[in-house]
């Protein structure tokens, strides 16, 4: 059997967190929707039709991996499905090569007929699947599909559950000491035996399963609830995690965290508190970093994405951060932020802008577009190096391309900052007078 993930047309809407990556690589509970479905699928070949930019990182981060090679779509049947699918569990066993599954009026997976594989090089995916799915007997698709970044973060705690009961391995057969507490069922709770259990620690499984995963290390003094998943080689140091949390590989983690994800690679070891957000690779949170997830009116929250502000019809909504950004001591977020690749925030006293866009810095409470992009570069470099990575060539030329293609976007942001800092200042001055 072949399968292939596809980008539609929605995968704009993803941005900041997935300016570097397709949106099936997005995490929502344990695993990204591609590993997902590899792994339900088992498949013998596999492929990915994704943005143009991100084809030579992703041939480069994944050998095996087929990238918008329509010579290979049609050279034998092919399942497509739709990054950003969440499909359930078994949903895979049950699909028919006759039918195509919808959410709405969208394309959750098709069977590609490998003569059918020609129409998709001279026009659109979403043109083209709607005229293959013309052809198929429509059958409404289980499960959920993706629309913006909050939807990853909103659906990770029952993504949680399903991961964990469809795990292998769901009984952990570590012991531990007297001082290390764990509530709930024991069956709800797996440890890796290459884990760290330190004393003085809760493992909390009353409201979810938790997994600590391969050398993970759980420090004293910390707390963790279900459903939440911790990755291979992460630490936690003093650490609140509420339920809804995966902290992915390679993480550094303090202070309160609930129901968000961090990717993997993400360093927030000090005190703060990071609520219903999605912080991307090597991502450095200052000390005391500290977002704002609810509004004090309770009304919904909006995000700018890219600049224009979408109601995400949700009163708990934290903020949005992409690859590479560093957040300087007592960083405050405001309710619905998005925080682009590669930036600088140094904050002035107060809440930060809630559309900081990518390769920009804040500096001294100021919005600005002054930013060296090589000195950038190099610190990447080295924050990869200490942990035994390597920014790529092509990493490095992906980078370059989107500070090209985001010009536009942080002219737009600078400018909005300035009118509304003028206003703010004309309007103090009046009421002086």
């Amino acid at each position: 059997m072949r399968v292939a993930f596809f980008e539609d047309r929605a995968a704009q809407q993803f941005t900041p967190i997935a300016l570097l990556r397709p949106v099936f690589e997005l995490i929502c509970g344990r695993y990204s929707v591609r590993e997902r479905g590899l792994t339900q699928i088992d498949p013998d070949e596999w492929g990915v039709f994704v943005r143009d930019y991100l084809a030579e990182t992703y041939r480069e981060e994944h050998p095996a991996a087929h990238v918008n090679d329509f010579l290979w779509l049609g050279s034998g049947s092919t399942l497509l499905v739709n990054g950003r699918w969440l499909a359930p569990n078994g949903a895979f066993e049950l699909l028919r090569d006759d039918e195509v599954g919808l959410i709405g009026d969208t394309v959750a997976y098709l069977t590609l007929d490998p003569a059918a594989a020609m129409t998709f090089i001279d026009r659109p995916w979403d043109v083209a699947l709607a005229e293959l799915a013309r052809m198929r007997r429509p059958v409404r698709a289980e499960g959920e599909l993706l629309g913006y970044p909050w939807d990853v973060v909103r659906h990770n705690a029952s993504q949680l559950v399903n991961d964990f009961r469809s795990a292998t391995a769901s009984t952990s057969q570590t012991e531990f000491g007297p001082q290390v507490a764990v509530l709930g069922k024991p069956e709800n709770v797996f440890v890796d035996p290459s884990a760290i259990i330190d004393p003085f620690t809760v493992l909390d499984a009353r409201q979810g399963p938790v997994t600590v995963d391969r050398e993970a290390a759980i420090r004293p003094f910390t707390r963790v609830e279900g459903p939440c998943y911790v990755g291979p080689n992460t630490e936690l140091f003093r650490a609140h995690v509420r339920g809804g949390t995966t902290i992915g590989p390679n993480c550094r983690v303090g202070g309160e965290v609930e129901e968000s994800i961090l990717h993997g690679y993400v360093n927030s070891y000090h005190d703060g508190f990071l609520g219903h957000a999605y912080v991307c690779p090597w991502v450095n949170m200052g000390a005391l970093t500290t977002n704002s997830d609810l509004k004090n009116d309770y009304s919904t929250v909006g995000v700018p994405l890219a600049g224009e502000m979408i109601d995400t019809g949700s009163t708990k909504v934290g903020c949005f951060i992409g690859d590479h950004t560093k957040t300087a001591l007592a960083s405050l977020f405001n309710t619905g932020s998005s925080v682009g690749v590669m930036s600088m925030v140094l904050p002035g006293g107060e809440l930060l802008p809630k559309h900081i866009p990518s390769f920009s810095r804040i500096w001294h409470g100021e919005l600005d577009g002054r930013f060296d992009l090589e000195s950038s570069l190099e610190t990447a470099r080295t924050t990869l190096g200490r942990r035994g990575c390597e920014l790529t060539t092509a990493e490095e030329r992906m980078l370059r391309f989107l500070h090209d293609e985001t010009a536009a976007e942080r002219d737009a942001a600078i400018l909005r900052f300035r009118e509304r800092r003028n206003r703010r200042s004309q309007a103090i001055m009046r009421e002086a007078s």
